[in-house]
């Protein structure tokens, strides 16, 4: 007889990158490809390989926020349930031999069952990214949005976005599909700044509603430009205008940058600030010469 005690449960959390470029977003979807669907698959696979069990029912990645089609994350933050021997600092590895090039975790850690990626969860932080410069340049396609036909003032979008700080009703900048039941947010940080032509805007929020940043983001630039004024920006979003927000910013420019939890389980160098900023020299004349 095999008196060999079966493991327990365990509630496993990870740290996830991923370029979003090739994915339909983060949520599962019937025929196609997206973020939760492959790491879920690469679980049941460490499962079947490792005589492993779920805990009754199909694994289940839950995430603390669920990015759209072509959205990258720099320290998503998700986790699952599973009976398994293998110990919650492994799964790191264990999921990186299985997974695409696009997605990689940066750590993985036991947590109590109590705490939840999404629900425990006090902030999340987006960063999008702006690339000025008249010249493209495929290394920076994927990641930015090449915005160069007219200049945009950095220090403009930063005065439009100090007014948001606080708890408001941002339902203009709410896109139709959500099943949330109001658009209430709560913003802690906001910053807009530059580097060289590169302009890089960040929003911190106790939760985003579905489009909130890409059709912040695209009313913005529209500050940026000046082609609207502060007032006007103003008027739009607390007046709840949502029919007078057109425009969105392209998806590749967005990256979720960071989640923060009360507890978070894991140590800062895994998850603080892990997205690259994007840099290029200045050029000119001087700093070449011809033959």
């Amino acid at each position: 007889m095999n008196l060999t005690p079966l493991p327990a449960s365990q509630r496993v959390a990870l740290v996830i990158q991923y370029l979003g470029t090739h994915f339909h977003g983060w949520q599962r979807q019937p025929n196609q490809r997206t973020v939760q669907a492959e790491i879920e698959r690469a679980i049941c696979s460490a499962i079947a390989e490792g005589n492993a069990s779920a805990t009754g029912s199909p694994v289940v990645l839950h995430a603390a926020g669920r990015t759209d089609a072509g959205v990258h994350a720099a320290a998503q933050v998700a986790h699952f349930d599973v009976v398994s021997q293998i110990p919650a600092h492994r799964w790191m590895s264990v999921l990186n031999a299985r997974l695409p090039d696009d997605i990689l975790i940066r750590g993985s850690a036991a947590v109590d069952p109590t705490w939840h990626s999404r629900f425990s969860a006090s902030w999340r932080r987006y960063r999008y990214t702006l690339y000025t410069d008249p010249c493209p340049n495929l290394f920076v396609r994927s990641q930015a949005w090449h915005y160069y036909y007219e200049p945009l003032d950095e220090m403009i979008i930063q005065k439009a976005l100090d007014p948001l700080i606080g708890r408001h009703h941002l339902a203009a900048f709410h896109r139709a599909g959500s099943n949330r039941p109001h658009s209430w947010v709560d913003v802690q940080e906001t910053l807009c700044q530059r580097d060289g032509s590169f302009i890089y805007v960040e929003v911190q929020a106790s939760g985003f509603l579905y489009g909130m940043m890409r059709l912040l983001i695209g009313l913005l630039v529209q500050v940026g430009r000046e082609a609207i004024s502060l007032e006007e920006f103003r008027r739009l979003w607390t007046e709840q205008c949502r029919e007078k927000v057109k425009y969105a910013a392209p998806a590749q420019g967005l990256c979720l940058l960071r989640v923060g939890y009360p507890d978070m389980p894991f140590l800062p160098n895994l998850w603080f600030d892990t997205q690259p900023k994007l840099t290029l020299p200045v050029v000119s004349a001087s700093n070449y010469c011809l033959t």
